[in-house]
């Protein structure tokens, strides 16, 4: 009702159509902003995405672009019980793609920057929120401001050891961090926001520093995003680093239902602070 049907359009449940069509409008000159409940059933629009979406621009030699922005929310849905189709963090498959942009945004500020910069941006971004951070509160200006993308944000300065996280595991990192500062374990804590493209030298800078790294994924452990910052890391700052880089990640498995089993299929602050200790240790 108040921005009308050109601006907001109602869609039948199919992923692959509502991805199709947007490209389309995207490439005859309008900037859509297109809705997926779930990450889960964004692999209906896995074509339309990494065969179209992310290719256009380059196979057209720059005639064309592709200012599309595809929202959707990812993670365990906590003691919710999402079950194993609601449940996934995929963004790693993503990264993988050249031409598409992926950011997840953690704090309400970033969020609103975040996707008026991709909005604005001239490629295709999958913008990756988090169902457990809806409720999140915090200060955000009413006046227009981006947050660039391709740039990390230092959550907290320290000097003992580096730790990577984003979105519901930045929260916990920031609350070990302050509950390990009364033992003297003075913990810089980094939110990449953008994994593609991936802002490699605040990273790099970091641990060049602190001399250790920790890097939480709620995703399954084996080829994540982490194991690409670890061998980063391992491949830039390997004269200036103490102990081995560290990843905190979900287990090899489906996310179970049961809420005792999800909860101990993803990381949390008990294996966050053991992670810490045991790189310093």
């Amino acid at each position: 009702e108040e921005f009308g049907d050109e601006r907001i359009r109602n869609t039948p449940i199919s992923e692959n159509t509502i991805v199709g069509c947007a490209i389309g409008s995207a490439i005859t000159g309008l900037r859509p902003v297109v809705e997926i409940m779930f990450i889960d059933f964004i692999t209906l629009a896995m074509d339309e995405i990494v065969n179209a979406a992310a290719k256009i621009r380059y196979i057209t030699g720059g005639k064309h672009k592709v200012p599309l922005v595809i929202r959707t929310q990812q993670g365990s849905g906590g003691l919710k019980g999402a079950g194993a189709q609601h449940s996934q963090s995929l963004e790693a498959w993503f990264v993988h793609i050249p031409g598409l942009k992926v950011v997840l945004p953690s704090t309400p500020y970033d969020a609103k920057g975040l996707l008026k910069a991709s909005i604005r941006d001239n490629n295709p971004v999958i913008f990756i929120e988090h169902k457990n951070l809806y409720s999140l509160k915090g200060k955000v200006p009413q006046e227009d401001y981006i947050v660039p993308l391709g740039k990390a944000s230092l959550k907290k300065e320290g000097s003992d050891i580096t730790v990577l996280a984003n979105q519901t595991l930045l929260q916990q990192a920031l609350e070990v961090a302050k509950e390990m500062e009364k033992e003297e374990i003075d913990i810089e804590v980094i939110d990449p926001m953008s994994y593609a493209p991936l802002d490699r030298q605040t990273i790099i800078n970091s641990v060049k520093k602190t001399g250790h790294a920790v890097i939480l994924q709620e995703a399954h452990k084996s080829c994540g995003v982490a194991s690409e910052m670890g061998m980063i890391l391992m491949e830039e700052c390997f004269d200036c680093l103490d102990a081995p880089v560290r990843r905190v990640t979900a287990m090899d498995l489906p996310i179970a239902f049961d809420a005792a089993e999800e909860k101990r299929c993803i990381p949390g602050k008990d294996d966050i602070r053991k992670a810490i200790e045991e790189t310093l240790s």
